[in-house]
């Protein structure tokens, strides 16, 4: 067999190996025998074969490499690594993977349309204020007992409510009064328009009990009816009068009226029997 070199009587251990030596020359590289003496003649034994190294593994890259030459291997390299990079990136960013960014901006698309605040009245400036308890007084045309029924009360003041508001039309500033007594019974709802820089009374109802207020451009004007045997507290009935301010007329007219009656089960002053 080739590569086993068979010892010739009269050769010493040298020639053997030297026989060796050639045939290791004759395989090549990476191929070598041991030659392995007899222990018991002191001759050198026949020489063995010593374990074939194993060939060197080439990687796939030096296959790319040897068949597509060094150009397109070292973009691929780079590519793996680039995107091995990028996997370790977002990765590292926390416990969930690649980095959460968070919702997508809209900023280009555009902001939702904003609600519009609910409207509400505006403040009437101090200067447009007016005094309402001088103004009822000076009135002419507000009765004697009114006038004389308006007093403080003992710690609260005037017992007056004021309403501003345009009921004589857009462009107008219009006061409502309700002059009450100091148990809260109105006795008299009044209406005064701004005239070339005057107040003018332009509606009253002295009808008591009353009292009025303002609904959209409206007036509506509310009379408790009370019977013989009804308390304060609670009237038998009510009528409530809608008013419109007619410009051609130059006063308010009664729009609607709606009349409501209630239940005396509930309430009053009556006493509940006795329980035997």
């Amino acid at each position: 067999m080739r590569g086993l070199s068979t010892r010739r009587p009269g050769a010493d251990g040298a020639g053997a190996n030297d026989a060796d030596a050639g045939d290791a020359d004759a395989e090549g590289a990476g191929v070598g025998h041991t030659g392995v003496g007899d222990p018991g003649h002191g001759h050198a034994g026949a020489g063995r074969r010593g374990p074939r190294p194993l060939p060197f593994r080439r990687s796939r890259i030096s296959r790319m490499s040897r068949r597509c030459g060094p150009g397109p291997v070292r973009a691929a390299v780079a590519v793996a690594s680039a995107a091995s990079l990028a996997l370790i990136a977002g990765c590292s960013t926390g416990g969930t993977g690649t980095r959460d960014e968070g919702p997508a901006r809209t900023d280009e698309v555009g902001h939702a349309a904003a609600p519009s605040p609910t409207p509400t009245a505006a403040p009437v400036p101090a200067k447009d204020r007016i005094d309402p308890v001088k103004l009822v007084l000076a009135d002419t045309k507000v009765s004697p007992t009114v006038k004389k029924g308006l007093r403080p009360c003992r710690t609260n003041g005037y017992p007056v409510d004021v309403s501003y508001g345009k009921l004589t039309g857009p462009s107008s500033s219009d006061v409502l009064i309700n002059v009450m007594t100091c148990n809260s019974v109105g006795v008299g709802s009044y209406v005064f328009r701004e005239d070339k820089g005057r107040w003018e009374n332009v509606f009253q109802d002295e009808e008591q009990p009353v009292y009025a207020t303002i609904d959209r451009g409206d007036l509506v004007v509310t009379q408790k009816v009370y019977e013989q045997s009804d308390s304060v507290t609670y009237p038998s009935s009510e009528d409530v009068i809608t008013y419109r301010w007619s410009a051609s007329a130059g006063r308010f007219t009664e729009q609607d009226r709606t009349h409501n009656e209630y239940s005396n089960a509930v309430g009053g002053d009556k006493t509940a029997p006795a329980d035997n």
